[in-house]
């Protein structure tokens, strides 16, 4: 990272840059001196919003009660199992200490989708494992996710290399610097999981027998297609930004008066980034109930670009909770509709929360004006409201009815 935009354009950050945005006056980040200060400050800001009892993304009429159960899914997760269980296999017991937590520890919490140089990640990264370790880490997220979703994991690693290239600067972004870290022990019966925490990349992954979580997960990229360097013509997000842009376009003139939060997009505008575990984040713009039939399956297949990350099998049983709560689930946007807009959506229902937004530039600054929004930085966002993100309503009823001495 370079710097961050210009202080001038404060009001337009993210909220959980606003306080570091000063120092990029001097560029201070480059010194060891200014990265301290951002550590420290990234490092203050976890252990605030962490001490804090986890509540879970909800509206201002509090948790929805009733959403999540324990119960059978028929979709085995014994794949999953084995590849965790292999992984942990390969890591030496230095690493263990490092990687290995309980299943309700604060480190489900303990992640952030900023650079390396910034914030201090747990756990052991794709950098320092030997190459047994890697294969068997990567196997763990092969078991996890889809084709797709796991190639879209390859190609977030890339654009930081790419970052890397940009800015002439090695030690910040790397493709390597991806750090994985298992919750509890994995388990057919028990409830256990992992993460993988880096530069737009964090997956959380909870599992309790055939039940599958997969949220918080931040999944970005910067540059979001890649002109340069050693991953020229690497690509991302574009069917989430276009297919977005389409959905937005097939709504009528009074549906789109309900869907717009703000007909300009001018900075960022995403609510549910890092430490946001416990939102309040009210329904807003135009209900599921108010769309055609046309207009509803295009939702569907909206929100299925982000489910489709999970594994097969999985995936699906999340669609159908999701279509399962179509009526109540609201799209949101923000920014214009022409074939070059800048733009913001939310799709938010009681048991998803999807967020996509074009960001200002961080690390294309040299290639990409600094205080606008570019569609060559993208964040996107998925979370289950409701007190059920890592899987914590559905580890709170499994212990209520196994309690863990």
């Amino acid at each position: 990272m370079k710097c961050l935009p210009n202080p001038r354009s404060l009001a337009t950050l993210p909220l959980i840059l606003m306080p570091f945005a000063s120092m990029c006056e001097t560029d201070s980040y480059r010194n060891a001196e200014g990265a301290f200060k951002w550590k420290t400050l990234f490092a203050n800001r976890e252990l605030e919003v962490v001490s804090q009892p986890f509540v879970g993304v909800h509206t201002s009429g509090g948790l929805e009660p009733g959403l999540f159960t324990v119960h059978s899914t028929g979709v085995s997760t014994k794949p999953v199992v084995e590849a965790a269980s292999a992984f942990l296999d390969t890591l030496r017991p230095d690493q263990q200490v490092r990687t290995v937590f309980g299943i309700d520890d604060p480190e489900w919490r303990r992640w952030c989708n900023v650079d390396n140089g910034i914030y201090v990640r747990q756990g052991s990264s794709l950098k320092e494992m030997d190459p047994a370790q890697r294969t068997a880490a990567i196997n763990l997220m092969r078991a996890s996710l889809s084709a797709k979703g796991l190639q879209l994991t390859e190609d977030i690693r890339k654009t930081d290399h790419t970052l890397g290239e940009i800015n002439d600067n090695i030690l910040t972004y790397d493709e390597d610097l991806y750090f994985f870290t298992l919750m509890g022990i994995p388990s057919e019966t028990e409830p256990w999981g992992w993460q993988v925490d880096g530069h737009h990349l964090v997956i959380n992954y909870f599992v309790l027998g055939d039940q599958v979580v997969m949220t918080p997960a931040f999944l970005g990229a910067e540059p979001a297609v890649t002109t340069t360097g050693k991953y020229k013509g690497n690509s991302l997000f574009q069917d989430e930004q276009n297919q977005g842009l389409a959905f937005y376009r097939m709504l009528d003139p009074e549906q789109k008066d309900r869907a717009t939060l703000a007909k300009e997009k001018s900075g960022h505008s995403n609510r549910a980034e890092a430490f946001k575990d416990n939102l309040e984040l009210d329904f807003a713009g135009l209900a599921g109930k108010e769309m055609s039939a046309g207009q509803r399956a295009a939702l569907l297949r909206l929100v299925s670009l982000y489910t489709g990350n999970l594994r097969d099998g999985h995936a699906e049983l999340w669609l159908q909770d999701i279509e399962d709560h179509l009526d109540e689930t609201h799209f949101a946007w923000e920014g214009g509709d022409s074939d070059e807009a800048k733009f913001y959506y939310r799709i938010h229902s009681p048991v998803i929360l999807i967020e996509f937004d074009h960001q200002q530039p961080i690390g294309t600054t040299s290639i990409n004006p600094p205080e606008l929004p570019t569609r060559d930085h993208i964040h996107t966002v998925i979370r289950t409201p409701n007190g059920n993100d890592y899987g914590k309503d559905l580890l709170r009823q499994h212990l209520e009815q196994h309690p863990h001495r």
